[in-house]
């Protein structure tokens, strides 16, 4: 799991994965797209590569990357629990705020009738 992170902590490897959540491309378009040279561009692939991360297929002369799913699906399994950790704090924010809001509303009805009244 720390390869993956290390990997994915450098933001041009970041951008390249994300590009990559697309779909295969070989290494000149990935280079055009986030902006490097290709030797700086195979240095990341390189990297995530080494990390799992990705895989290189070669068709005729031009190397084509694309995602490794399993990496990224034992990432989406170690998130678990702080996903649930997270949905928990969310549903109790989301229970004060309603309970706000109904308040707010009860407080602002209770002007009205008393303007009413008036």
């Amino acid at each position: 799991m720390n390869t993956t992170f290390s990997a994915l902590a450098e933001p041009n490897r970041l951008n390249i994965v994300e590009l990559l959540c697309g779909g295969p491309l070989p290494v000149g378009e990935i280079s055009d797209r986030i902006g490097l040279g290709q030797p700086q561009t195979s240095r990341h692939l390189r990297i995530l590569g080494e990390a799992n991360l990705v895989e290189v297929q070669p068709v005729a002369n031009r190397r084509i990357y694309k995602l490794r799913s399993e990496p990224f699906q034992d990432l989406d399994s170690w998130l678990i629990p702080f996903r649930r950790t997270w949905e928990e704090r969310l549903d109790r924010f989301d229970e004060f705020l309603q309970k706000l809001h109904g308040e707010q509303k009860n407080k602002e009805e209770g002007r009205s009738s008393s303007n009413d009244q008036r």
